[in-house]
C-alpha cells in the first residue's frame, strides 16, 4: 500500500483538526505517494531512530511528538532536527506525527494510560467546546432514507456510543420553478407543494465540507435547502485528559508504588501524602498540569501527568495528590496505539516499535 493510505488511516483515528492551536502534527518530511516498505513507531524522532529505519529498510517513521515545531529558514544540519530532516530526505523516509490530535481523540493517549492503570468508567476530563454543528435539511419523503444514509457515511449523526442519530419531522415544502430551472418535481411557472422530511443531525465542525458534498450528491433537488447551526454543546468524547475510577481504593503509597512500577519511572515526584484513599483518578499524558483545576473540580483523589511546575506543588497540595511521572514515561505507550492501528488496518505491512529509548532525561 502507499504511505498516503497509512496516513489516511491514522487521521481517521486521530483527525488533524483535533490538534491544539500550538501544535504541528501531521506530515513532517517526505512524499506519501511511495509504496510503504515498513513502518517504525516511536515517541520522538532522533538521529538514532532514523538510522534504525534505514537499517531496517523502512521508509516510514510514525512518531507521537512532531519533529518540526518551529519554522526554519534553512536546513543545514545545525541541530538534531535539521540533521534528522536531511537524513530522512536523503534516504527517502517519510516522517509523520500524531500529537495532540491523538491526545484529544477517543481511545487516544490518555485512554491508553488509563488502561495501564486499570481505570473504569473513563471520561474526558476537559471536553472540547464549540466543535459541533447541527445540520438541517429538507428532503422529499421518497429520498429521505438515501440522503440520511449519505450524511451518516460522511460522519454525521454520532453522539457518544451511538451513530446514525437524526431527528425527522414531516411537513410540506413549496416552490415555483422559474424559466431556466430543471425541477425534480413540479412544472415551470407553477406553484408546487411537496411532502418533505426535515432532517436534523449533528457533526464535528471539521466534517462540514464532507457533509455538504454528500448532501449535494444525493439530494434530488436542483437547489437543496440546508442550514448549519453552531452549537455551544461540549463534545464529551473529545478533549484533554481523562478521569476514571479504580475498581478498589488503594492507599496513596500503594498507588504511587504501582504507578512507578507500571510506567518504569526513574524518579516519581509527588505532593505530600495526606492519608487519603485513592479511587478517583484524573490524568493527562505529557505536560498536563494545566488540567489540575479541572481535576480538583471533578473531585479526583489524584492527578497524574508527565510534567508539573514547582509552584503547582504548593498551590494544590491541600486539594489533591499530584504525581509527576515524567513526560516520556507518561506517553511511552503511545507506540502501542500506533501498533494496534497498523496491525488492524495493514496486517501485511512490516511494523516495528523502535528499540531506541529516546528519553533525553536520565536518572542517577
Amino acid at each position: 500500500m502507499k504511505i498516503k493510505e497509512i496516513v489516511s488511516a491514522l487521521e481517521r483515528f486521530a483527525p488533524l483538526p483535533l490538534q491544539d492551536g500550538f501544535d504541528n502534527a501531521g506530515l513532517q518530511v517526505g512524499l506519501t505517494e511511495a509504496e510503504a516498505t515498513g513502518a517504525l513507531l516511536c515517541l520522538d524522532v532522533t538521529e538514532a531512530v532514523v538510522d534504525e529505519a534505514v537499517m531496517l529498510g523502512y521508509n516510514l517513521i510514525i512518531s507521537h511528538h512532531p519533529l518540526i515545531f518551529k519554522g526554519y529558514k534553512s536546513i543545514i544540519g545545525r541541530d538534531y532536527i535539521e540533521r534528522c530532516v536531511l537524513k530522512a530526505i536523503k534516504n527517502d523516509i517519510v516522517i509523520y506525527s500524531a500529537h495532540t490530535n491523538l491526545d484529544n481523540a477517543p481511545g487516544g493517549v490518555n485512554y491508553k494510560i488509563a488502561e495501564k492503570i486499570g481505570l473504569r468508567n473513563v471520561l474526558i476530563l476537559d471536553p472540547k467546546e464549540e466543535y459541533l454543528l447541527k445540520l438541517v435539511t429538507f428532503v422529499p419523503d421518497a429520498q429521505a432514507d438515501r440522503v440520511r444514509k449519505a450524511l451518516f457515511e460522511a460522519g454525521c449523526g454520532c453522539i457518544g456510543n451511538y451513530d446514525s442519530c437524526s431527528y425527522n419531522l414531516e411537513g410540506e415544502g413549496t416552490f415555483r420553478a422559474q424559466k431556466g430551472a430543471s425541477p425534480f418535481c413540479g412544472e415551470i411557472g407553477e406553484l408546487h407543494k411537496e411532502s418533505e422530511v426535515r432532517i436534523e443531525t449533528i457533526l464535528p465542525v471539521f466534517k462540514k465540507a464532507m457533509a455538504v458534498k454528500a448532501l449535494l450528491a444525493t439530494h434530488p433537488y436542483e437547489e437543496p435547502v440546508f442550514d448549519f447551526y453552531p452549537l455551544k454543546n461540549t463534545w464529551t468524547q473529545v478533549g484533554s485528559g481523562v478521569i476514571g475510577e479504580l475498581e478498589e481504593p488503594e492507599t496513596e503509597l500503594d498507588f504511587l508504588k504501582r504507578i512507578k512500577k507500571t510506567f518504569e519511572v526513574g524518579c516519581l515526584r509527588h505532593t505530600r501524602l495526606s492519608g487519603r484513599l485513592i479511587q478517583k483518578v484524573a490524568l493527562c499524558g505529557g505536560a498536563g498540569a494545566f488540567l489540575l483545576p479541572k481535576a480538583v473540580s471533578a473531585d479526583a483523589d489524584v492527578f497524574i501527568t508527565g510534567e508539573v511546575k514547582y509552584h503547582d506543588y504548593f498551590n494544590y497540595e491541600n486539594n489533591i495528590l499530584v504525581a509527576e511521572v515524567g513526560h516520556y514515561e507518561s506517553e511511552q505507550y503511545t507506540k502501542e496505539i500506533f501498533y494496534s492501528i497498523m496491525q488492524e488496518m495493514f496486517p501485511e505491512l512490516e511494523v516495528q516499535i523502535t528499540r531506541v529509548n529516546t528519553n533525553p532525561i536520565k536518572y542517577l
